[in-house]
């Protein structure tokens, strides 16, 4: 029994042991539970307090983001603006110097009507000379037929002439004497015609050339790169002239490294390659990294900004004079010309002031202006094709011109501006003209000294090689010949010939630019000593 009650006492105990335990641990169970969900709030409070914070600085930097694309946006608008204003401030200047054209075409139209009325008026006076010339053959008409009674008469009486024979006598003095009075009419009327016609040209070509003024620069064979510093020069040279051999290799041009302090010499005759390798050392220079890898890079990218320019250029040009309608390559030609010189001449610029020229000549003579100006600018487009076929340039613009659908009166224009062929439209004289004046100003070409002085000899020699001539002198830079010939030997008359036979033979044996004027002087001296 002692047994059993304890083992029924230890029972009881076990069960409220683990009763209590079971207490126990439900308690530290839900201290746990408590604790971990006081934990949960507090890093969920941190978890929502550091959101906001970086939400906060999330806005702020967008706002900062925002202000500056703002201030950026207003930034480029005002550039913008800044462009629109200029664009419109020219647009303004274009149309006051259009406005100011316009009130010279109507002070030059009234001018010439002006001449109109007084052409009209000396018509008139010719008119009424010849109304008066011929009452006076009238009454010598009169005269002769009494006359030709009492002739008849004679005639038959002293030589014993008939009638028939005395008035073919009478007719062919009559024909003598009014083939002579017409001569000199019509000689008289000719000269006059001449004046006129000689002062109206040259009244239109003053006008042109002091209305269309244009800067004249020569252009050199070699370009002048400055650089900061000395130093730079070596990098440039590179180590044992690599890097100079490499850009050399890659532009077609002679770079000159010397003494000159500051300054590098780029030589050759080709100025685009002048200047891609002006641009390219431009760059090297800027970058710092000058290595032969990196040269070949830079001028490919040089040389590619080059030929977009060059569209640019054209582009610009068209616009500027006005042109529309232009094909794409005569474009790229017509921007190709900017690095092309004759004569020291900028190309470009030769053919902008030729077609500004040829504008003006074709309004003032009442000929299609747009005509005019686009053969002017397009004149020396066969000066710039790549492939330089053995043709004359005048001819290969032509057939560029028949390419690309340009109208037939601007493309014998271009191909008659050298006489290569017939002109046989009204602008092509113009074209010709105009080219002659723009080449021919001073200071708007160039020549070698040595073939300028050749060519004046060359000048000399021509008009001395004909009989008579004693002296001969060029003067005006080769424009102007004055011949001295022997007053014994040669005429009043055959001066004048001489003059012509020395023109003649100059044209075709001589090449010049311009004209050139021959001045025969004949001088009689009479001299006597006394002794």
């Amino acid at each position: 029994m002692d047994i059993l009650y304890i083992l029924l006492t230890a029972l009881v105990a076990l069960i409220v042991g683990v009763l209590i335990g079971r207490m126990l641990l439900q308690k530290v169970f839900k201290q746990q539970e408590e604790e971990a969900r006081q934990r949960a709030k507090s890093i969920i409070r941190e978890a929502e307090i550091n959101a906001e914070a970086i939400k906060k600085d999330r806005i702020l930097e967008a706002k900062e983001k925002h202000l500056k694309m703002k201030s950026e946006f207003e930034e480029e608008t005002n550039k913008k603006k800044n462009i629109i204003i200029q664009n419109e401030n020219k647009v303004k200047q274009r149309e006051q110097q259009v406005q100011k054209q316009m009130e010279q075409a109507k002070r030059l139209e009234a001018d010439l009507h002006k001449e109109k009325e007084q052409l009209h008026a000396e018509l008139e006076k010719e008119r009424n000379h010849l109304h008066v010339q011929q009452e006076q053959l009238k009454k010598r008409k009169e005269e002769v037929e009494q006359q030709h009674g009492e002739v008849v008469g004679q005639l038959e009486r002293i030589a014993g002439l008939t009638a028939a024979e005395a008035r073919e006598q009478l007719v062919e003095a009559l024909k003598s004497e009014a083939q002579s009075h017409a001569s000199s009419h019509v000689k008289d009327i000719v000269a006059q015609a001449k004046l006129t016609a000689t002062k109206e040209a040259k009244k239109i070509v003053i006008e042109t050339i002091q209305r269309t003024a244009a800067e004249h620069a020569i252009e050199n064979c070699v370009s002048v790169f400055n650089i900061e510093s000395d130093d730079i020069k070596g990098k440039i040279i590179g180590r044992e002239g690599r890097n100079i051999r490499a850009l050399e290799a890659a532009t077609g041009v002679e770079i000159i490294v010397d003494d000159t302090p500051e300054a590098i010499i780029i030589s050759g005759f080709d100025p685009v390659r002048r200047e891609i390798a002006r641009l390219s050392l431009h760059r090297l220079v800027a970058d710092g990294r000058i290595h032969p890898a990196r040269i070949e890079e830079v001028v490919t990218k040089t040389r590619k900004n080059i030929e977009e320019e060059i569209v640019e250029i054209g582009e610009r040009t068209a616009i500027d004079l006005g042109i529309h309608g232009l094909h794409p390559e005569l474009i790229k030609m017509v921007g190709r010309m900017r690095f092309r010189s004759s004569y020291g001449q900028n190309l470009l610029q030769h053919s902008r002031e030729v077609a500004n020229l040829c504008a003006t000549m074709a309004a003032e003579l009442g000929l299609n202006v747009k005509h005019a100006k686009r053969a002017g600018l397009l004149h020396d487009i066969g000066k710039v094709t790549p492939d330089e076929p053995e043709l004359p340039h005048a001819i290969i613009g032509m057939e560029l011109a028949k390419k690309y659908k340009e109208h037939p009166d601007v493309c014998n224009a271009i191909g008659a501006h050298h006489d290569e062929v017939e002109m046989t439209a009204m602008v092509s004289p113009l074209v010709q003209a105009c080219d002659a004046i723009s080449g021919s100003r001073p200071g708007a070409r160039r020549e070698i000294m040595e073939s300028y002085i050749k060519r004046l000899k060359e000048l000399e020699e021509t008009a001395v090689s004909f009989e008579g001539v004693n002296q001969c002198y060029a003067i005006q830079a080769g424009r102007e010949l004055r011949v001295m010939v022997d007053a014994d030997n040669v005429t009043d008359e055959k001066a004048a010939q001489l003059s012509y036979d020395i023109s003649q033979k100059i044209e075709k044996e001589m090449q010049y630019p311009g004209q050139i004027k021959i001045t025969v002087i004949r001088e009689m001296r009479a001299v006597s000593y006394a002794k």
